[in-house]
């Protein structure tokens, strides 16, 4: 049986990679690209610092830096709007430079597809896929999380009905990727910790689920080795080079993994609550991941005993049963340490939390991840995990 693999065509990956920008332009023969960023960005100076490198290899370019946290189908058009006028000069954008966290870069994949294909990103919607590639996008992830430097997909919410759509494709792989771990030094601890849980819950999914292929296993192991030892390491010492290095490779290699073998349960259930309660994404991962865990490890002890492994918990003289326990007790201790909400922590209300669960767990099912689990869930079976996660049961 064989499996599609899609990958970026160039990684430049490591301390100082974001200075290779404009020769990876040059060697995808692209000089005009329009910057897809966030107002973060914009503050640090990191669009800057792209622009004057691009400026001093002769490369126009102009800067689109409203993108949001959660992108939505409004926020994406007005990317697309920008992409479409061109350069100042009356001149095409040839290429995107998408730089920041997983929301700039899920953006750039969407406006570029939507601007250079046309349609509404609804027409993009798992299962129909964005079949051609389109522009060159060159992404540069500045959080060790999404991993969307190296994938196929995008999430982008449908602002109408509050669903995040889960979009699909070779239009949506990045043409290069620049996985520069110094760019991600200042980010703070609550980003480094929901972005990094969201990175494991990537690599461990990909690993369970029921698509996982030899090419996606090597890859999820050796992400899950990388990120479990150095995220508490860069939680609680920010300036951690050598963790901040290990957590950002580790996130590139998860987000390999998971395009090649899809997420799972996790990831199913966690998009509706981004999409209800503008819960960040690696944070509503992190709810979940404890009790989804639970839920599915008797379908694939095996598996998920070899993660435990793979992460240091547990050892080869640990039995199958004893690792997976091991690998609940660390999921949730990870929780607590990297202090994890509830969601009523978080500041739900608990009445509108009750009432969202069954379209919660329909919009859980349509997106096709669930049907990755290695135990498949019913969605009554959706909504009681939903309530334990509410009552903490992990």
């Amino acid at each position: 049986m064989s499996h599609n693999i899609l990958m970026p065509r160039i990684m430049e990956v490591g301390g100082g990679a974001l200075d290779r920008l404009p020769d990876v332009l040059a060697a995808l023969d692209v000089g005009r690209p329009l910057i897809v960023s966030d107002r973060m960005m914009m503050e640090l100076g990191y669009v800057d610092r792209v622009r004057e490198l691009l400026a001093a290899a002769a490369m126009p370019s102009q800067v689109f830096a409203d993108t949001v946290p959660e992108p939505t189908e409004r926020s994406i058009m007005a990317g697309v709007e920008a992409m479409t006028r061109g350069l100042d000069d009356g001149r095409a954008f040839d290429s995107v430079i998408a730089i920041g966290g997983g929301s700039p870069i899920d953006s750039a994949k969407a406006i570029g597809v939507l601007a250079h294909f046309g349609g509404e990103i609804r027409d993009y919607q798992f299962p129909r896929q964005a079949e051609r590639a389109g522009l060159p996008l060159i992404a540069v992830p500045t959080t060790a999380g999404t991993g969307s430097e190296c994938t196929r997909f995008t999430i982008i919410t449908d602002d109408t009905v509050d669903e995040k759509m889960l979009c699909v494709g070779i239009g949506f792989m990045p043409t290069a990727a620049i996985v520069d771990y110094e760019l991600s030094l200042s980010v703070p601890p609550r980003v480094t910790a929901d972005t990094g849980i969201d990175a494991l819950t990537h690599a461990i999914e990909a690993y369970v689920s029921r698509k996982a292929n030899g090419f996606s296993d090597h890859q999820a192991l050796a992400a899950m080795r990388l990120i479990a030892p150095n995220l508490r390491s860069v939680y609680h010492h920010p300036d951690d080079r050598a963790a901040r290095e290990a957590m950002m490779l580790g996130a590139s290699l998860a987000g390999l993994a998971f395009s090649s073998a899809s997420v799972a349960l996790v990831h199913g259930m966690s998009r509706p609550i981004g999409a209800f309660f503008h819960v960040p994404h690696g944070m509503s991962n992190a709810m979940l991941l404890p009790a989804v865990t639970r839920f599915s490890l008797d379908n694939a002890p095996a598996r998920y005993a070899r993660c435990a492994r793979s992460m240091g918990i547990a050892s080869e003289s640990n039995t199958d049963t004893a690792a997976v326990h091991l690998l609940i007790k660390e999921l949730s201790a990870l929780n607590r340490e990297l202090e994890v909400p509830t969601p009523g922590e978080f500041g739900i209300d608990p009445e509108h939390w009750r009432s969202a669960l069954p379209t919660m767990a329909e919009q859980a099912l349509a997106s096709g991840s669930p049907g990755n689990n290695p135990r498949v869930p019913e969605a009554g079976e959706i909504i009681e995990l939903y309530e334990q996660v509410w009552q903490s049961v992990s």
